[in-house]
């Protein structure tokens, strides 16, 4: 099975939980960066579709990362809400690619969608509200 286009190179910020879904791929960076993955057999529900949470997965990842990524150095960052609907399904070998679109960007918040796309056509669209973490001291 093809790993992943061109262009696209293996995803080093990986943490212990996405690495069960990957491996995932990136290119281009700041708000143009976009999230790859190969459809695995594991991937799959046992309809043979891949499953939701892979595709909610790859988004929370995808929105997190390149959002953080937008600034020099790279921003801490806790998903506050995430929705996804999907429009679509996806299959076993299927390329899933992630495109964001950052919204609005504050100094506590930041809103964004992410699209996933698989053939060619969308088949999720998750909408995400981020926060910056605050200091964590006690307070009396």
């Amino acid at each position: 099975m093809k790993e992943s286009p061109p262009g696209f190179t293996p995803f080093a910020r990986i943490s212990p939980f996405t690495a069960l879904i990957g491996p995932l791929y990136t290119k281009g960076e700041g708000a143009k960066r976009v999230i790859g993955l190969r459809a695995e057999r594991k991937h799959c529900n046992t309809r043979g579709l891949v499953h939701g949470g892979v595709l909610a997965t790859l988004a929370d990842t995808s929105l997190g990362y390149t959002i953080g990524f937008m600034h020099d150095p790279p921003r801490s960052l806790v998903t506050a809400s995430l929705t996804i609907d999907y429009a679509g399904s996806a299959n076993e070998g299927d390329w899933l690619e992630s495109h964001v679109d950052v919204q609005k960007v504050g100094s506590r918040l930041v809103f964004a969608n992410c699209y996933i796309v698989a053939a060619g056509e969308r088949i999720a669209r998750a909408s995400a509200v981020f926060a910056v973490p605050g200091d964590r001291k006690a307070k009396n």
